[in-house]
Protein backbone atom coordinates (compact mmCIF):
# COMPACT_ATOMS: atom_id res chain seq x y z
CA UNK A 1 0.00 0.00 0.00
CA UNK A 2 1.67 3.68 -0.84
CA UNK A 3 2.16 5.66 1.65
CA UNK A 4 -0.51 8.47 0.55
CA UNK A 5 -3.20 5.63 0.82
CA UNK A 6 -2.06 4.82 4.66
CA UNK A 7 -4.77 6.19 7.50
CA UNK A 8 -2.45 8.06 9.92
CA UNK A 9 -1.95 6.18 13.22
CA UNK A 10 -2.91 9.26 16.02
CA UNK A 11 -0.66 8.19 19.63
CA UNK A 12 -2.84 7.34 22.50
CA UNK A 13 -1.49 8.97 25.74
CA UNK A 14 -2.15 7.49 28.72
CA UNK A 15 -1.45 8.93 32.47
CA UNK A 16 1.33 6.32 34.46
CA UNK A 17 0.07 5.34 37.58
CA UNK A 18 2.17 2.35 39.49
CA UNK A 19 3.97 1.00 36.57
CA UNK A 20 1.11 0.86 34.48
CA UNK A 21 -1.27 3.47 31.93
CA UNK A 22 -4.68 3.50 33.18
CA UNK A 23 -6.99 6.01 31.27
CA UNK A 24 -8.75 8.28 33.85
CA UNK A 25 -11.14 6.64 35.86
CA UNK A 26 -13.96 9.90 34.95
CA UNK A 27 -13.66 8.44 31.08
CA UNK A 28 -12.93 12.33 30.87
CA UNK A 29 -10.41 13.82 28.21
CA UNK A 30 -9.23 17.57 26.36
CA UNK A 31 -7.58 18.40 23.91
CA UNK A 32 -4.15 19.86 23.09
CA UNK A 33 -2.86 22.03 21.15
CA UNK A 34 0.40 23.59 19.82
CA UNK A 35 1.54 26.92 19.84
CA UNK A 36 -0.74 28.23 17.17
CA UNK A 37 -3.99 26.53 17.98
CA UNK A 38 -3.43 22.71 16.14
CA UNK A 39 -4.72 19.63 17.56
CA UNK A 40 -2.22 17.61 18.81
CA UNK A 41 -3.92 14.77 20.97
CA UNK A 42 -6.70 14.08 23.47
CA UNK A 43 -5.27 13.62 26.67
CA UNK A 44 -6.95 11.75 29.60
CA UNK A 45 -8.27 14.58 31.84
CA UNK A 46 -7.33 12.78 35.76
CA UNK A 47 -10.00 13.08 38.80
CA UNK A 48 -9.36 13.42 42.48
CA UNK A 49 -9.64 9.47 42.46
CA UNK A 50 -7.20 9.21 39.45
CA UNK A 51 -4.68 11.10 42.30
CA UNK A 52 -5.59 9.20 45.27
CA UNK A 53 -4.81 5.99 43.20
CA UNK A 54 -1.47 7.77 42.24
CA UNK A 55 -0.60 8.63 46.14
CA UNK A 56 -1.73 4.55 47.11
CA UNK A 57 0.85 3.48 44.37
CA UNK A 58 3.69 5.94 45.48
CA UNK A 59 3.48 5.10 49.21
CA UNK A 60 3.58 1.30 48.43
CA UNK A 61 6.64 1.75 46.29
CA UNK A 62 8.16 4.07 48.77
CA UNK A 63 9.85 1.01 51.06
CA UNK A 64 11.48 -0.77 48.56
CA UNK A 65 12.83 2.85 46.51
CA UNK A 66 14.33 4.42 49.71
CA UNK A 67 15.49 1.03 50.75
CA UNK A 68 17.56 0.93 47.76
CA UNK A 69 21.11 1.87 47.65
CA UNK A 70 22.12 5.65 46.84
CA UNK A 71 24.45 4.12 44.44
CA UNK A 72 22.22 1.54 42.87
CA UNK A 73 19.15 4.75 42.60
CA UNK A 74 22.44 6.21 40.21
CA UNK A 75 22.48 3.73 38.38
CA UNK A 76 18.27 3.90 37.52
CA UNK A 77 18.33 7.23 37.01
CA UNK A 78 21.57 7.28 34.29
CA UNK A 79 19.28 4.08 32.58
CA UNK A 80 16.13 6.69 32.34
CA UNK A 81 18.74 8.92 30.50
CA UNK A 82 19.73 6.05 28.20
CA UNK A 83 16.19 5.43 27.20
CA UNK A 84 15.51 9.04 26.55
CA UNK A 85 18.46 9.36 24.52
CA UNK A 86 17.05 6.82 22.76
CA UNK A 87 13.83 8.31 21.90
CA UNK A 88 15.27 11.86 21.66
CA UNK A 89 13.70 12.51 17.92
CA UNK A 90 10.25 11.63 19.62
CA UNK A 91 10.57 14.53 22.38
CA UNK A 92 12.16 16.70 20.01
CA UNK A 93 8.84 16.69 18.12
CA UNK A 94 6.60 16.86 21.12
CA UNK A 95 8.62 19.91 22.64
CA UNK A 96 8.55 22.04 19.71
CA UNK A 97 5.33 21.50 18.96
CA UNK A 98 4.43 22.11 22.91
CA UNK A 99 6.35 25.22 23.69
CA UNK A 100 6.25 26.73 19.56
CA UNK A 101 10.09 26.34 19.64
CA UNK A 102 12.10 25.94 16.71
CA UNK A 103 13.78 21.90 16.07
CA UNK A 104 16.90 22.93 16.90
CA UNK A 105 15.89 24.72 20.13
CA UNK A 106 13.91 21.96 21.20
CA UNK A 107 16.93 19.62 20.02
CA UNK A 108 18.81 21.69 22.84
CA UNK A 109 16.01 21.73 25.22
CA UNK A 110 16.07 17.71 25.25
CA UNK A 111 19.89 17.35 25.18
CA UNK A 112 19.64 19.16 28.39
CA UNK A 113 17.12 17.04 29.75
CA UNK A 114 18.82 14.05 29.39
CA UNK A 115 22.01 15.80 30.35
CA UNK A 116 20.31 16.58 33.56
CA UNK A 117 19.02 13.03 34.18
CA UNK A 118 22.40 12.12 34.30
CA UNK A 119 23.56 15.02 36.39
CA UNK A 120 21.10 13.38 39.08
CA UNK A 121 21.84 10.34 38.77
CA UNK A 122 25.40 11.33 40.07
CA UNK A 123 24.33 13.33 42.87
CA UNK A 124 22.63 9.98 44.89
CA UNK A 125 25.66 8.92 46.21
CA UNK A 126 26.92 12.18 46.74
CA UNK A 127 23.97 14.21 48.45
CA UNK A 128 24.42 12.76 52.19
CA UNK A 129 28.30 14.38 52.23
CA UNK A 130 27.15 17.24 52.13
CA UNK A 131 23.79 17.42 54.25
CA UNK A 132 25.14 14.66 56.55
CA UNK A 133 28.08 13.90 58.72
CA UNK A 134 29.28 13.64 62.44
CA UNK A 135 28.18 16.55 64.70
CA UNK A 136 31.27 17.47 67.55
CA UNK A 137 29.89 16.81 71.30
CA UNK A 138 30.91 17.83 74.03
CA UNK A 139 30.85 14.41 76.34
CA UNK A 140 31.86 10.66 75.61
CA UNK A 141 29.31 10.87 72.91
CA UNK A 142 28.91 9.82 69.55
CA UNK A 143 26.57 11.67 67.12
CA UNK A 144 25.59 11.50 63.48
CA UNK A 145 23.31 13.11 61.19
CA UNK A 146 22.38 11.52 58.12
CA UNK A 147 19.45 12.74 55.52
CA UNK A 148 16.31 9.94 54.89
CA UNK A 149 13.53 10.80 51.96
CA UNK A 150 10.55 12.48 53.30
CA UNK A 151 8.41 10.28 51.51
CA UNK A 152 5.42 10.89 49.09
CA UNK A 153 5.77 14.11 47.28
CA UNK A 154 3.56 15.81 45.28
CA UNK A 155 5.25 17.85 42.50
CA UNK A 156 3.20 20.37 40.32
CA UNK A 157 5.23 20.39 36.79
CA UNK A 158 5.92 23.59 35.45
CA UNK A 159 3.14 25.52 33.08
CA UNK A 160 6.00 26.42 30.22
CA UNK A 161 8.82 23.89 30.23
CA UNK A 162 7.17 20.93 29.37
CA UNK A 163 10.27 18.58 29.46
CA UNK A 164 13.35 20.27 30.94
CA UNK A 165 11.57 21.96 34.07
CA UNK A 166 9.51 18.34 34.12
CA UNK A 167 12.73 16.60 34.85
CA UNK A 168 14.46 19.56 36.91
CA UNK A 169 11.46 18.65 39.17
CA UNK A 170 11.00 15.27 38.76
CA UNK A 171 14.54 13.75 39.12
CA UNK A 172 15.97 15.59 42.60
CA UNK A 173 12.79 13.71 44.36
CA UNK A 174 13.50 10.50 43.10
CA UNK A 175 17.42 10.65 43.59
CA UNK A 176 17.18 11.17 47.34
CA UNK A 177 14.35 8.36 47.65
CA UNK A 178 11.55 9.40 47.85
CA UNK A 179 8.47 8.76 45.64
CA UNK A 180 6.36 11.61 43.29
CA UNK A 181 2.98 12.23 42.59
CA UNK A 182 3.39 14.34 39.11
CA UNK A 183 0.60 16.94 37.76
CA UNK A 184 2.05 17.52 34.22
CA UNK A 185 1.44 20.74 32.44
CA UNK A 186 -1.71 21.67 31.55
CA UNK A 187 -1.29 23.16 28.69
CA UNK A 188 1.43 21.31 27.43
CA UNK A 189 1.60 17.35 28.71
CA UNK A 190 2.30 15.46 25.87
CA UNK A 191 6.07 15.26 26.84
CA UNK A 192 5.69 14.44 30.44
CA UNK A 193 3.36 11.74 29.03
CA UNK A 194 5.50 10.35 26.51
CA UNK A 195 8.77 10.34 29.69
CA UNK A 196 6.05 7.81 31.68
CA UNK A 197 7.04 5.52 28.87
CA UNK A 198 10.51 6.25 29.29
CA UNK A 199 10.62 5.45 33.37
CA UNK A 200 8.19 1.96 32.26
CA UNK A 201 11.06 0.84 29.72
CA UNK A 202 14.07 1.47 32.49
CA UNK A 203 14.26 0.15 36.01
CA UNK A 204 12.33 2.78 38.04
CA UNK A 205 9.96 0.71 39.63
CA UNK A 206 6.42 0.83 39.55
CA UNK A 207 4.57 3.64 41.10
CA UNK A 208 8.38 6.00 42.32
CA UNK A 209 7.40 8.00 39.69
CA UNK A 210 3.66 8.54 38.60
CA UNK A 211 2.26 11.29 36.33
CA UNK A 212 -1.13 12.84 36.32
CA UNK A 213 -2.37 15.28 33.06
CA UNK A 214 -5.58 17.65 33.59
CA UNK A 215 -5.99 21.02 35.35
CA UNK A 216 -3.52 21.68 37.59
CA UNK A 217 -6.15 23.30 40.42
CA UNK A 218 -8.52 20.36 40.35
CA UNK A 219 -5.55 17.54 40.70
CA UNK A 220 -3.76 19.86 43.33
CA UNK A 221 -6.28 20.58 45.97
CA UNK A 222 -6.51 16.90 46.94
CA UNK A 223 -3.05 15.68 47.10
CA UNK A 224 -2.18 19.32 49.00
CA UNK A 225 -4.64 18.44 51.78
CA UNK A 226 -4.01 14.29 51.65
CA UNK A 227 -2.32 12.87 54.89
CA UNK A 228 -0.61 10.47 53.46
CA UNK A 229 1.69 13.01 50.90
CA UNK A 230 4.44 14.07 53.10
CA UNK A 231 5.21 17.42 50.30
CA UNK A 232 4.78 19.31 48.17
CA UNK A 233 6.50 21.42 44.73
CA UNK A 234 4.13 24.27 44.05
CA UNK A 235 6.43 25.07 40.87
CA UNK A 236 3.79 24.56 38.49
CA UNK A 237 1.33 26.66 40.78
CA UNK A 238 0.37 30.22 40.21
CA UNK A 239 0.75 32.66 43.39
CA UNK A 240 -2.75 32.49 44.03
CA UNK A 241 -3.22 28.71 44.14
CA UNK A 242 -0.05 28.35 45.50
CA UNK A 243 -1.12 30.53 48.73
CA UNK A 244 -4.61 27.95 48.72
CA UNK A 245 -2.30 24.84 48.53
CA UNK A 246 0.10 25.92 51.14
CA UNK A 247 -2.65 26.54 53.59
CA UNK A 248 -4.22 23.01 52.78
CA UNK A 249 -0.68 21.54 53.39
CA UNK A 250 -0.09 22.69 56.54
CA UNK A 251 -2.51 20.16 58.29
CA UNK A 252 -0.41 17.23 58.61
CA UNK A 253 2.57 19.50 58.57
CA UNK A 254 3.73 18.51 54.62
CA UNK A 255 7.02 20.03 53.15
CA UNK A 256 6.29 22.64 51.21
CA UNK A 257 8.74 24.12 48.19
CA UNK A 258 8.04 27.39 47.23
CA UNK A 259 9.48 27.90 43.58
CA UNK A 260 12.40 30.10 43.15
CA UNK A 261 11.92 33.57 40.91
CA UNK A 262 13.81 32.43 37.93
CA UNK A 263 11.23 29.26 37.57
CA UNK A 264 8.03 31.88 37.75
CA UNK A 265 4.76 29.89 36.47
CA UNK A 266 5.50 32.50 33.15
CA UNK A 267 8.91 32.23 32.76
CA UNK A 268 10.76 32.18 29.52
CA UNK A 269 11.12 28.12 29.11
CA UNK A 270 13.99 28.04 26.77
CA UNK A 271 16.39 29.67 29.31
CA UNK A 272 15.72 29.71 33.06
CA UNK A 273 15.77 26.11 33.60
CA UNK A 274 18.85 25.88 31.26
CA UNK A 275 21.00 27.00 34.59
CA UNK A 276 23.03 24.90 36.71
CA UNK A 277 20.50 23.24 39.39
CA UNK A 278 22.23 23.52 42.60
CA UNK A 279 21.51 20.95 45.03
CA UNK A 280 18.33 23.02 46.97
CA UNK A 281 16.14 20.88 45.25
CA UNK A 282 17.72 17.66 46.34
CA UNK A 283 18.37 18.47 49.81
CA UNK A 284 14.22 20.13 50.13
CA UNK A 285 12.59 16.87 50.11
CA UNK A 286 15.32 15.10 52.79
CA UNK A 287 14.86 14.81 56.82
CA UNK A 288 17.72 14.44 59.03
CA UNK A 289 18.24 11.44 61.48
CA UNK A 290 20.62 12.09 64.35
CA UNK A 291 21.53 9.02 66.21
CA UNK A 292 23.61 9.67 69.47
CA UNK A 293 25.86 6.77 70.52
CA UNK A 294 27.80 6.59 74.13
CA UNK A 295 31.85 6.47 73.22
CA UNK A 296 32.54 4.98 77.32
CA UNK A 297 34.31 6.73 79.85
CA UNK A 298 37.11 8.52 78.77
CA UNK A 299 40.03 8.91 81.01
CA UNK A 300 43.46 9.41 80.85
CA UNK A 301 43.92 6.34 79.71
CA UNK A 302 41.39 6.74 76.77
CA UNK A 303 38.33 4.77 75.91
CA UNK A 304 37.24 2.40 77.92
CA UNK A 305 36.36 0.14 75.06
Amino acid sequence: MSEQNRLGVFKTYKLYVGGKFPRSESGRVYEVTDSKGAWLANVPQSSRKDARDAVVAARKAFGGWSGATAYNRGQVLYRVAEMLEGRKEQFVREVAASEGLSKSKAAAVVDAAIDRWVWYAGWTDKIGQISGGANPVAGPYLNLSTPEPTGVVAVLAPQKSSLLGLVSVIAPVIATGNTAVVIASADAPLPALSLGEVLATSDVPGGVVNILSGATAELAAPLAAHQDVNAIDLTGATAELAKELEIAAADNLKRVLRPQPAEADGSDPSTDWLAAPGTHRLTAFLETKTVWHPTGALGASGSSY
